[in-house]
């Protein structure tokens, strides 16, 4: 009997622990769901507040917007809210809606919300064309509707921003429109902008960029006439595309010119000219430029070394390169996966296995795997140093035998 109760009362006491385990799941299981639907509230949701007959006020507006993740639903939901007559235009409102129109691709849809926005005389800031100057650019790859867009920024009673202007600027030498970057540049009056450095920089680039260096130096004579001064980076820009010509010579004259002119040099104009004399095989005299940076108050970056080691490895001048590579590391710089690769190589054509093993563990180190060429490279330099180690063996056997 007691048996029996035993087993009565612990089939009962198991069977409330599955019903409670049973209920808490359920519990667990409809907050888990009313979490979920209070975080992920349908667009009807969203849009049924739009003919709620209560005030809403701008943030409200906002938020309904934020939510809505149909992009189909956008201007449909705008009109409504437009329609409405607590309805206040804001920039907040009309950024919202470019932008996710902008994820959406749907990029035709931007023009008639700025002729919207232009009838509600609607208060928008550069910040604004700014962004949407470059939805259109970078985005939507239409630099026309770019141009345009600047160009018709005083409708809006905005006034462009020489932020804003070299932006369009610097869109156009980015993809080659060297022509066009001049009607840009000219229409600077029109549009009430005051030429800085930058733009003349940004113009210089494109030059250089279009293989007309003359024209480009003429331009650096020009900033002066308008008040301006070059800076490291004009000269940095011209110093780049003559050695990029092989005219490193030149680009050293242009230095000086710049030090006469009291403009001061810095890491990534030094990186240019290592990198020129390198490429020209002049890599001892690339080595000595990078001891005399420290001289005028620049430091070598990894950029400076990595010009050397590339050098060095062209040069078959393998152990100066493993030699830099230990002094970046040394300095907290890591050489790149290439520089590694190559210096293996090179080594490896040299059969210096040392050095092969003392690279490739310091490549590991740095957390680069090699890969499968040059794992050959090593297994079959590895093999020659083991045929010449056997075939000098056998020589020993035979010389030996010869005495005996």
């Amino acid at each position: 009997m007691a048996a029996y109760k035993k087993l009565v009362f612990g089939s009962f006491s198991d069977l409330n622990r599955v019903i409670l385990r049973t209920i808490h799941i359920s519990k667990c299981s409809a907050s888990t769901l009313s979490r979920f639907n209070s975080t992920r509230e349908n667009d009807g949701f969203w849009l049924r507040r739009l003919d709620h007959k209560d005030w809403l006020a701008p943030n409200e507006v906002l938020k309904i917007f934020m939510h809505l993740r149909d992009p189909q639903l956008i201007i449909g939901a705008f009109d409504k809210a437009s329609a409405r007559i607590d309805y206040k235009p804001s920039e907040a409102l009309y950024s919202l809606l470019i932008d996710k129109l902008a994820r959406a691709k749907k990029f035709d849809a931007i023009e008639p919300l700025l002729e919207k926005a232009k009838q509600e005389k609607c208060r928008l800031s550069d910040d604004f064309f700014h962004q949407v100057i470059k939805i259109y650019g970078h985005v939507a790859a239409n630099l026309e509707q770019a141009i345009r867009t600047l160009q018709r920024m005083p409708e809006f009673h905005c006034w462009p921003t020489i932020k804003t202007f070299n932006c369009v600027l610097n869109m156009l030498v980015n993809n080659k429109q060297f022509d066009t970057v001049h009607e840009v540049f000219l229409s600077a009056p029109k549009l009430g902008i005051a030429l800085d450095t930058c733009c003349f920089n940004i113009l210089i680039k494109g030059l250089c960029n279009w293989n007309k260096l003359d024209a480009a130096f003429l331009l650096l004579d020009e900033i002066s006439k308008h008040k301006r001064r070059p800076n490291v980076t004009t000269y940095s820009t011209l110093m780049h595309s003559l050695c990029k010509h092989g005219r490193v010579d030149e680009a050293f004259e242009l230095c000086d010119r710049m030090e006469r002119e009291k403009c001061y040099p810095d890491t990534v104009m030094f990186n240019v000219l290592i990198s020129g004399l390198c490429k020209q095989r002049r890599v001892r005299e690339g080595i000595e430029l990078l001891k005399g940076m420290k001289l005028k108050g620049c430091y070598p970056n990894s950029g400076s070394y990595q010009a050397l080691v590339y050098g060095l490895v062209e040069s078959k001048m393998f152990a100066e390169a493993k030699d830099i590579m230990f002094v970046m590391v040394s300095e907290g710089f890591c050489p790149s996966f290439l520089s590694y690769k190559l210096a293996i190589e090179g080594f490896c054509s040299e059969k210096l296995l040392e050095d092969v093993d003392m690279v490739l563990k310091q490549m590991v180190m740095q957390g680069f795997v090699p890969r499968m060429g040059t794992w050959k490279k090593v297994v079959q330099c590895l093999f020659h140093e083991m045929e010449c180690s056997y075939s000098l063996s056998s020589h020993i056997d035979e010389l030996i035998v010869s005495l005996d």
